[in-house]
């Protein structure tokens, strides 16, 4: 079932609604067979950009190529692009066989396969969907995780180039989710197909893609592997977006940044004088030896974790709580004040939300 996908090139796409700009001079290439996520909260583009890529949707200004022909403007039914909804969009009244078989028996007559070619290609689908001898039941009849497989093999039946999922897993509770993005990942390295999906789960773009593109107000944040995003964010969005940060509000002065007082020994990487963010994970910091702490805390919380041990840290001089993480044998007690040092921190200019504003808006 190996195909070849489509490379897509996206040159300085943007898309207004009204006043609204949902997309911003936005530019993007994805090679054939890459797996991309789209991530970002809501409001990001993201959506609206995939719809443009599917030609439900079309540019106000730029281009999208597919294999470096020009398709803004080809309609829906000829970019060979499979599309697959959160909401599944399965026509009830028809069995699941019949769904799976709608996009091959809804083409011109010298299109269409045969009856008996499309009952073959349906069979096939059921069976790579792991739903075989199911083909006659409803969809009212099946599991949420079943009506989305059935969704993903109505796309695949038509052959697609590119296959486009939008929130895919969004309707489905957290163990079918990650049961479905296993198996997704699996359908994606079997069929070679260029995937672009939409999420806001940002657990699930880690997991699943080659590379995420961080959308952010309709503007591309950053794009890289997951590995990228998490160990080299291009600015503070995405180090708040991308996995669990902390931000604490410094002064950089001459290449110091300080921090109630106190220097903390971290590369500003030029960033001119004036007030700033510290960005750093749970991780990133841990316990120092007495006197050598950059910054001071109060033990508030503990609790045991897979890893070892988590506790909650009342900042002196600051009234946030940080979480930090550290092995069992090392971990203090409640009520404790401690010297804390960072391990790694990145540090951005002042004028941006914190995380908290960022979940708001999800």
């Amino acid at each position: 079932m190996q195909k070849h996908g489509f490379s897509i090139k996206i040159e300085g796409v943007a898309q207004d609604f009204g006043a609204f700009a949902a997309l911003r001079n936005v530019s993007l290439e994805i090679k054939p067979g890459e797996l991309v996520a789209l991530l970002g909260p809501s409001g990001s583009g993201k959506t609206t950009l995939l719809r443009v890529i599917a030609g439900l949707n079309a540019p106000d200004r730029g281009r999208v190529l597919f294999d470096q022909e020009d398709a803004t403007y080809l309609p829906v039914q000829d970019r060979k692009v499979g599309m697959v909804f959160q909401n599944y969009a399965l026509f009830k009244h028809m069995t699941v066989a019949d769904n799976i078989a709608y996009g091959l028996k809804v083409r011109p007559r010298r299109y269409r396969p045969s009856k008996t070619e499309i009952t073959r290609r349906v069979e096939e689908l059921l069976r790579f969907v792991q739903l075989e001898g199911l083909g006659s039941r409803f969809p009212g009849q099946l599991s949420g995780g079943q009506r989305q497989r059935v969704a993903l093999a109505r796309a695949l039946a038509i052959e697609p180039r590119v296959l486009l999922l939008d929130e895919p897993f969004g309707a489905l509770d957290a163990r079918v989710r990650k049961d479905l993005r296993r198996w997704l990942r699996e359908v994606h390295q079997k069929t070679g197909l260029t995937t672009i999906f939409v999420t806001h789960d940002q657990d699930e773009a880690m997991e699943l893609a080659d590379r995420v593109v961080v959308l952010n107000e309709g503007r591309i944040e950053q794009i890289g592997t997951p590995e990228e995003l998490y160990d080299r964010p291009a600015s503070s969005f995405v180090i708040s977006f991308v996995g669990e940060a902390v931000a604490l509000p410094v002064t950089v002065a001459d290449g110091h940044v300080n921090f109630a007082g106190r220097e903390l020994h971290i590369d500003t990487h030029g960033l001119p004088s004036g007030a700033a963010k510290v960005f750093f994970r749970p991780a990133d910091i841990t316990v120092a030896s007495k006197g050598n702490g950059e910054i001071e805390g109060r033990v508030e919380s503990i609790r045991r974790t897979p890893a070892g041990v988590r506790a909650t840290i009342a900042i002196e001089g600051y009234d946030q709580t940080l979480e930090i993480d550290s092995p069992i044998d090392q971990a203090a007690s409640l009520g404790e004040k401690i010297p804390l040092s960072f391990t790694k921190a990145r540090v951005f200019p002042a004028d941006v939300p914190d995380f908290d504003d960022i979940a708001d808006g999800i």
